[in-house]
């Protein structure tokens, strides 16, 4: 199975950046797409950004123009730029990957979190 390992949170302040990154490992056979999800103290989880294999990119409405997601296939990493971070930005925040493990069977796989906070 495959394993995905969050970094780079933190504290920061309103108006700074961040650069979270994560690192697929484990039975790789191919990714469809990575991305990256948040959730806040009582909401639902969120998608973020994501990048599929083909370069196709999404992003969240409340991130656009501020976050930037960004890919290494040959690494198995994704990278998620945060600039003009908002309190509202305050979630922990989850690293996905869609990955088939062999040649016909995939899953959705997720990190354990990493917990930015924007506060002054």
């Amino acid at each position: 199975q495959m394993q995905l390992v969050e970094s780079g949170g933190g504290l920061v302040q309103p108006g700074g950046s961040l650069r979270l990154s994560c690192a697929a490992s484990g039975s790789i056979f191919s990714i469809v797409a990575m991305g990256w999800y948040r959730q806040a103290p009582g909401k639902e989880r969120e998608l973020v950004a994501s990048k599929n294999s083909g370069g196709g990119t999404e992003y969240a409405d409340a991130v656009k123009g501020r976050f930037t997601i960004s890919r290494d296939n040959a690494k198995n990493m994704v990278y998620l730029q945060m600039n003009s971070l908002k309190p509202e930005d305050t979630a922990v925040y989850y690293c996905n990957a869609r990955a088939y493990t062999t040649y016909s069977t995939w899953d959705d796989y997720w990190g354990q979190g990493t917990q930015v906070t924007v506060s002054s």
